[in-house]
């Protein structure tokens, strides 16, 4: 394996420190998830350096309020689209819309450790549909405006959680096994890892390339759906139910950092198939059991990646 890539950036550096310097004038940003938690401060980052960032969320109000100055007086600019990546009309309604070169596109939105087993309407189990199969469409109607760019960088935003599961092609959608919220999450993370994969090897004679990468923990929207007793076994509640702030937890503008590296940093120009935490290449691993750090072999496997994209493109036809 080669050298990983380093950076000069740890894991307390904020995406604006990342993208200083850098001018995102005339590029244009889709950021999937962009009105709260680590996407709006991707967000931030990109337009404070000058993009136009177009924003696909399902509560468009409330991404304006979030937004609202945002952009700031660099000269970027923020739009914000309905997009609901669970219901496949409405992802290819928003890239249908879509006009121009995308220069990036960061794959940001997703849903965690539903407590009960729910399907989309093209029948996948939720979490998979969303975190997933939704961005997979998006960014296959989004391909044509990626090419045009010439050097268009896809980010896909995973997570430790890959590292408990691998994909289960025999039963993707719990159809036989029994409904585990933290496997479903787990294995919607590797699949985030393998599209990744996937568009880096074929998209790569056009210019695109794609990374993915673990923001860290960030107490965001995305624990919605977890009660008290969960979040208190995992250190974010105390035993009155007050939130609390462990030291390897990240503030939003910090767990932002490597997505906005990725996507618009000149640091990683022509980098592509790789995943990243902290702002550096993690070590890829044999396999995933009993590690908290680092990619698994099978999250980043050529055949996988293959498969997943077979599975993905019969979902949409």
């Amino acid at each position: 394996m080669t050298d990983l890539l380093t950076t000069p950036f740890g894991p307390e550096a904020t995406a604006a420190e990342v993208l200083a310097g850098v001018d995102l004038h005339g590029r244009h940003y889709v950021v999937t998830g962009g009105a709260s938690g680590i996407g709006l401060e991707t967000v931030r980052a990109l337009s404070g350096a000058g993009a136009d960032v177009t924003i696909g969320v399902r509560d468009c109000e409330r991404a304006l309020s979030a937004t609202a100055g945002a952009a700031g007086t660099n000269g970027g600019s923020i739009t914000v689209r309905p997009l609901d990546l669970g219901d496949l009309d409405s992802v290819l309604l928003f890239a249908a819309e879509q006009d121009g070169p995308v220069h990036g596109v960061v794959a940001n939105a997703g849903i965690m450790a539903l407590p009960e087993k729910r399907t989309s309407g093209a029948g996948w189990e939720m979490q998979l549909a969303t975190n997933y199969l939704g961005h997979f469409a998006l960014l296959l109607g989004l391909r044509d405006h990626l090419f045009a760019a010439e050097g268009a960088r896809v980010v896909t935003v995973s997570s430790t959680a890959h590292l408990r599961s691998p994909f289960h092609f025999e039963d993707p959608n719990f159809a036989v096994r029994p409904y585990d919220r933290w496997g479903a999450y787990a294995q919607s993370k590797t699949a985030d890892v393998l599209l990744a994969a996937g568009i880096a090897d074929r998209w790569r004679d056009y210019g695109v390339r794609a990374n993915s990468l673990m923001p860290g923990w960030i107490t965001t929207r995305l624990q919605r759906h977890l009660d008290e007793d969960t979040l208190r076994a995992m250190g974010a509640l105390d035993s009155d139910g007050n939130r609390i702030e462990q030291d390897f937890f990240k503030t939003p503008a910090q767990g932002a950092a490597t997505s906005a590296l990725l996507v618009a940093s000149p640091l990683v120009e022509g980098v592509t198939g790789r995943y990243f935490e902290d702002n550096q290449e993690a070590e890829q691993l044999e396999d995933g059991a009993g590690h908290d750090r680092g990619v698994a072999r099978y999250a980043v496997d050529a055949e996988n990646a293959e498969q997943l994209w077979s599975l993905g493109s019969a979902a949409l036809r």
